[in-house]
């Protein structure tokens, strides 16, 4: 009788190192080790090796890097998501593409679970399964850290290291980092450790060495750089001149707001399962393409359209930082979004400086700015009448002026 696959979403570090043998242990199966390219660069040397040394039956690992940045990363960017004003969401954006892959693989290997090493306390747990569950709910979903029988075997960290050195698993793990890391190509996140005190400066040049994709802004070259962003129906389409695909325009972005100390964000933030949660964010290339996707629709929207749009932005950050990209509401949203974007069209110029994306100028063939109209001088147009306005104040001051006779008289 074949034994039973599971398809494990595998990082190469201590936790789903010794998850992937606990698995093939405890239930007697075939793991399938899985490993997302979405940008990681040199996390991901020697992860094969490292997979079939510990027990991995088959691993794969897929650059979906591409395919992240198209359909994940620049969607989501023409919402506009913010989530809680400040986090860009790297991390979120990218547990449904891991999922989605896992699901195929699943379905190609004719495995009947998949597991991943996520926490009982985070959010990255809750956005594998609804992304799984969007998918293919027929799948099974194996979560070691919430099975009492895993957590009471490791309840830290030193025995996690005796088990891989008792079982052989080649992993580098000696000690706790002061902070746990993730990467991919829209940022990096850092948490827990020394930054679970909201106090910790993460800015202090004693914690410079932490960040990989900037410069702080204070080490960043005194002379500014220019950069023009030209935009299609939304999206960034070509820089400085250049045409680009989705993923070289993240990895262009990286490199420069990287250079002049763009992108950095230290905010505590709402989990989903109820808690409040102190992270550390690089955001370089999203940064800048966030501040110009903004500039770029202030002449090119119907203000009514954006105000629609603008006011569904918590709705949709929150989706996405919960983990609902596969639900129905945000594919309702997404068709508002992508009928939003048709004319957001033309040329965005900013200026990169010491940790500053600052606008240098906008322009665009289908602009709603008119200047004949918009000047303070006569308007040769005569589109717009100052007389009118009389009219139209009266109108809008009325229910006002009722509401404090009203109130006057009480």
């Amino acid at each position: 009788m074949a034994k039973e696959k599971i398809v494990l979403a595998y990082s190469g570090g201590l936790d789903t190192s010794v998850i992937l043998k606990w698995l093939k242990e405890t239930y007697d199966a075939e793991i399938i080790a899985f490993t997302a390219d979405i940008g990681q660069k040199e996390e991901l040397d020697g992860l094969e090796e490292k997979a079939l040394a510990t027990g991995a039956s088959k691993v794969y690992i897929d650059d979906l890097r591409a395919e992240f940045a198209e359909d994940f990363i620049f969607p989501m960017f023409q919402s506009g998501a913010l989530y809680e004003g400040q986090y860009l969401l790297g991390t979120s954006i990218a547990r449904p593409l891991i999922a989605k892959r896992m699901v195929e693989i699943a379905r190609a290997e004719g495995a009947t679970a998949i597991a991943h090493g996520a926490t009982g306390k985070g959010n990255d747990q809750v956005r594998f399964e609804l992304g799984v569950a969007g998918l293919a709910p027929d799948i099974q979903v194996i979560a070691p850290w919430r099975i009492e029988e895993f957590r009471n075997k490791f309840p830290g960290r030193a025995e996690m290291i005796a088990y891989a050195e008792e079982h052989g698993i080649p992993v580098t793990a000696s000690a706790a980092k002061s902070y746990s890391m993730d990467r991919n190509l829209l940022h990096i996140s850092y948490e827990s450790g020394v930054l679970e005190d909201p106090w910790f400066d993460a800015s202090a040049p004693e914690s410079k060495d932490m960040y990989l994709l900037s410069v702080s802004p204070e080490d960043a070259p005194d002379e500014p750089e220019y950069l023009e962003l030209e935009f299609e129906k939304g999206n960034c389409v070509a820089l400085n001149g250049e045409s680009l695909n989705p993923l070289q325009v993240m990895e262009k972005l990286n490199e420069l707001g990287g250079k002049h100390g763009i992108g950095r964000v230290d905010m505590v933030e709402d989990r989903f399962v109820g808690m409040k949660s102190r992270g550390v964010y690089e955001t370089p290339g999203g940064t800048i393409l966030f501040t110009a996707h903004r500039k770029m629709e202030s002449i090119t929207m119907d203000r009514e359209v954006m105000n629609l749009r603008d006011s569904l932005i918590t709705r949709y950050s929150t989706l996405v930082y919960n983990g609902f990209w596969f639900a129905p509401e945000r594919f309702a949203l997404q068709a508002l979004v992508t009928e939003s974007q048709k004319n957001v069209i033309g040329t965005v110029r900013v200026k990169l400086y010491k940790g500053n994306v600052i606008s240098a100028g906008v322009k665009s063939p289908v602009s709603l700015y008119n200047p004949d109209i918009a000047t303070m001088e006569a308007d040769p147009t005569q589109a717009y009448d100052q007389g009118d306005a009389t009219g139209f104040i009266r109108l809008n001051a009325l229910r006002l002026k009722v509401a404090t006779g009203v109130n006057q008289n009480r």
